[in-house]
């Protein structure tokens, strides 16, 4: 029988020209799925085929698995019940037991075969899919072979992709036999053998069709920055020149409009702006709302957004269509952004401007005079009142030397006073924490800080948000959850 398997193998080896190394894992894997079928429940199997001799061994195997991972015992095995056999076991590893191998000849020489040729035909795919990324393309171009399920199976020379329905662009009507272009949005390697999904309404599409069209771009005189979509309907990309002699919008655009008009086309009549791309922030958010014209911008850092005031007969323009216009320069800038009229603005500035007074006339005890001059000089919070430079605030004609020595001590006083409160009301909040074992004053308050207050609520956690929350390592962080979650099985 072992002469019978060497036998198998050299001639599957010679016949579809694999390395006999390939035959033998397809083997192994033939005769450990035959093996399984003893066993009524979930069985992991291993045969080992020694490659001089042709014998083989057969395996069921357990993986050690900590408390929180363990799922089934026909699979798994907990570090505790290794260590009786073994005490150098530890978390990973296999417990093996040796069953008796199945006969050969009762799987059959056939059906052994037909696993190898399965297995070699995934290898065969992986190449080809390998040798398709080794020339970096993104774009594939194909005919449609079939549909299935809405979804539309494309044959691009040794390649089958799937464009799934919800990456088609609306109201699009392809056919069997269609030619397509697709952008390679990601490999499924879920399935049986690695599939290629494709789209056409990933911004990455309409920058590649701009890359065929605008050879520019290819060498690097032009730049595509940024793009956004409303797939069908409406989109806009933020371009810029490296070479100042180049007009980056009209360059895109073509000669009557040829260039941007044969992308329209390939995305089934979807409009595209092209705006100029600036490093300012500001000016390039005024550049993405176009054609509407903006009156002011304020830019707030802290939440990353922006303030857009535009003439009340500019609004509806700024909006665009079901709200189209701002929802794309949003995409495209990456700033939220809030747009309004000039009444708006004025109305939220004096709401601002109230709350900051009333907060300076609270916390540093002044009267409403002395927090309109801080207000008007541009100050709007403590911080900045306690830690500007002192030269800044000395040059503020209506506060002398005195005044500005005593906000400023003030100021720093309110906030170490919100500090010790904050403090306080963390290690209330930690009490419950603290009484858990493996936990330190630290750690809990870092917890607490962060919205962790209970044992009940660090078992909830994953280790991985434990991690992410503290930044302990992952095995301590495991021990902690674990701790936590003793009541659940006391």
């Amino acid at each position: 029988m072992s002469r019978e398997i060497l036998m198998l193998v050299d001639a599957l080896a010679r016949e579809k020209n694999v390395d006999k190394e390939t035959v033998f894992g397809a083997l192994e894997l033939a005769l450990a799925s035959a093996t399984k079928r003893r066993f009524k429940d979930e069985a992991d199997v291993r045969v080992s085929v020694d490659r001089v001799t042709g014998d083989y061994r057969s395996f069921r195997r357990w993986q050690i698995v900590p408390e929180d991972q363990f799922l089934d015992s026909a699979v798994h095995m907990l570090l505790e019940e290794s260590l009786v056999d073994d005490p150098d076991a530890k978390l990973g590893d296999y417990v093996e037991e040796e069953l008796e191998p199945v006969e050969f000849g009762r799987i059959g020489a056939q059906a052994a075969k037909q696993v190898i040729l399965q297995r070699i035909r995934d290898a065969e795919r992986e190449q080809i899919l390998n040798d398709f990324l080794e020339r970096k393309e993104h774009m594939v171009t194909g005919t449609i072979k079939r549909m299935e399920r809405g979804s539309a199976i494309i044959e691009s020379g040794r390649l089958e992709c799937v464009l799934p329905r919800d990456q088609m662009i609306p109201k699009e009507n392809l056919r069997v036999g269609d030619r397509v272009r697709a952008f390679l949005l990601k490999i499924d390697r879920s399935s049986r053998g690695p599939q290629l999904i494709l789209s056409r309404i990933s911004p990455a599409f309409l920058i590649k069709l701009f890359e065929l069209e605008v050879p520019e771009i290819e060498e690097g005189l032009l730049e595509i920055k940024a793009a956004a979509r409303d797939p069908g309907s409406r989109a806009k990309i933020a371009v810029k020149s490296n070479d100042q002699r180049i007009d980056p919008i009209g360059t895109c655009v073509g000669m009557r409009g040829s260039r941007v008009q044969a992308v329209t086309q390939e995305l089934a009549g979807e409009r595209v702006d092209i705006i100029l791309w600036s490093p300012e922030p500001a000016q390039f958010v005024i550049n993405a709302l176009m054609p509407a014209e903006v009156v002011s911008i304020v830019v707030d850092e802290d939440s990353h957004s922006m303030d857009v005031v535009v003439d009340e007969d500019n609004l509806a323009q700024a909006i665009g269509r079901s709200g189209q216009n701002v929802r794309l320069a949003t995409e495209l800038s990456g700033w939220e952004l809030n747009l309004m009229t000039e009444t708006e603005s004025n109305q939220k500035q004096e709401a601002e401007t109230v709350q900051v007074k009333t907060l300076f006339m609270e916390k540093l005890d002044v009267d409403e005079e002395v927090a309109e001059i801080l207000v008007q000089e541009g100050f709007n919070t403590l911080e900045e009142v306690a830690y500007v430079p002192i030269s800044e605030m000395l040059e503020i004609e209506a506060l002398d030397e005195d005044t500005v020595n005593e906000l400023r001590s003030r100021a720093r006083n309110a906030l170490l006073t919100q500090a010790i409160a904050s403090e306080e009301q963390v290690e209330s909040l930690a009490q419950d924490l603290l009484g858990l074992e493996g936990m330190d004053d630290q750690t809990a308050r870092l917890l607490a800080g962060k919205g962790v207050h209970t044992q009940e609520e660090l078992a909830d956690l994953a280790v991985d948000d434990l991690v992410e929350l503290t930044g302990m390592d992952a095995e301590r962080a495991k021990q902690l959850i674990m701790t936590a979650r003793a009541p659940w099985f006391a």
